[in-house]
């Protein structure tokens, strides 16, 4: 059979009459069922969410807690006396130059993989971390920390 426009059937289907008495088969609750906040007008679309806190609460974590403090970047005691045999500051950007980061903005620490180390150059080591080790190794071997708060308090002495 060939679909044609005079054989598409009823394109405008009747509106159910719905609360026209109970023998129409739609009378009393009008298909809305007994009670609730749906039964009654205007209650299909206005609907509050009460109780979306507690579903809320049952969804798992996605993927974790994911925390808002970056990780540091791991540089070895070995890498740096390997590194600076020639040159004497140590910072992230000249870190990163030798490629032993992979971005300037997350932090640094030195870490300890060798106890006993040979530095060619007196480090002067700034704005990096180092583990408790790390610090009294490279500290016997002649480096020295400059903090920036160092710095900041040692201006303001000459200030006064």
């Amino acid at each position: 059979m060939e679909v044609t426009l005079h054989n598409l059937g009823n394109k405008h289907k009747a509106r159910k009459n719905v609360g026209r008495g109970n023998a129409s088969g739609h009378g009393t609750f009008s298909g809305r069922g007994g009670k609730g906040q749906r039964a009654r007008s205007g209650g299909k679309k206005g609907l509050k969410l009460k109780g979306f806190r507690q579903n809320l609460l049952n969804l798992p974590k996605f993927k974790g807690m994911k925390s808002q403090y970056a990780k540091n970047q791991v540089v070895k005691i070995s890498d740096l006396a390997k590194a600076f045999s020639t040159e004497k500051e140590v910072n992230p950007g000249t870190l990163f130059a030798k490629g032993l980061l992979r971005n300037i903005t997350d932090p640094v620490k030195i870490l300890v993989d060798v106890k006993e180390i040979k530095l060619e150059q007196q480090l002067e080591i700034s704005s990096i971390l180092a583990s408790k080790t790390a610090k009294e190794i490279l500290e016997k071997a002649g480096a020295k920390f400059i903090d920036s708060s160092d710095k900041n308090d040692s201006d303001q002495e000459s200030k006064n």
